[in-house]
């Protein structure tokens, strides 16, 4: 399992962050589009050692 972190752009500090909160944070986000899905995507890129940019939030492993 990949460690999540997250940072909205106001702040300066990664925070690690669980499926559940990550999920809670693309609903917020991004209203409109599949969180489960997105978050599946978000996953796999940062797996690849990616960043990943959704709104006002950064996601990395």
């Amino acid at each position: 399992m990949t460690t999540l972190y997250t940072q909205y752009t106001y702040e300066k500090k990664w925070t690690k962050t669980s499926e559940k909160e990550a999920l809670r944070m693309i609903e917020e986000e991004m209203p409109e589009t599949d969180a489960e899905g997105t978050l599946a995507y978000i996953l796999n890129e940062i797996k690849k050692g990616k960043s990943i940019t959704l709104g006002t939030c950064k996601f990395k492993a």
